[in-house]
């Protein structure tokens, strides 16, 4: 199936009720970084307790949107979709079947995070990259702002109605990761 064009650019921030308490949210909302320490937050069922994650505050339960995430040149970041229900306690898998779609670098390696992991080469390390959704034909896709071309799209999935939110994994303890606009 072919990737519809997306038709909203969402203007999203980011969930302070989901940061992993080493997750640095900025005033405004849009960026996260990993910080050296660990904030005092509450542990509530929202919050994310062993990956550093984080959602956006908007969810999608129909429609074609898109936005753009600047990664930077920093490694050990994760952006992408999740469910509504994904799991923020403990471990859990970064792929379809834990309820994220999302594309990783980590170890200097780009990857699309399905099962099993899929390795991508990319002509240039990107310096920003737009996640798009179509919700009813259940796709997700990746592509490359710096030079107009696709990285990878996942295999139609059915959400069941289920609300799909903006997520954002910040590894490397220099990863700064920003929404835009």
């Amino acid at each position: 199936r072919r990737f519809a064009a997306p038709i909203d650019e969402a203007n999203l921030t980011l969930d302070r009720d989901t940061a992993h308490a080493q997750l640095i949210i900025s005033d405004d909302r849009k960026s996260t970084a990993r910080g050296y320490t660990w904030e005092e937050l509450p542990d509530t069922p929202e919050r994310f307790d062993a990956e550093r994650c984080v959602l956006g505050c908007e969810g999608f339960t129909l429609g074609r949107h898109y936005w753009e995430v600047e990664v930077g040149d920093k490694a050990g970041w994760a952006l992408g979709v999740a469910r509504e229900s994904v799991r923020r306690k403990g471990g859990f898998s970064f792929n379809p079947d834990g309820g994220i779609w999302s594309m990783a670098r980590w170890a200097g390696q780009y990857l699309a995070l399905d099962s099993p992991e899929v390795p991508l080469k990319l002509d240039i390390d990107p310096m920003r990259i737009r996640v798009s959704l179509d919700y009813e034909q259940g796709l997700v896709a990746f592509f490359c702002v710096d030079n107009a071309t696709p990285i990878f799209t996942f295999p139609p999935a059915s959400f069941n109605g289920e609300r799909i939110r903006p997520f954002l994994f910040a590894v490397g303890p220099l990863s700064e990761l920003r929404l835009h606009p």
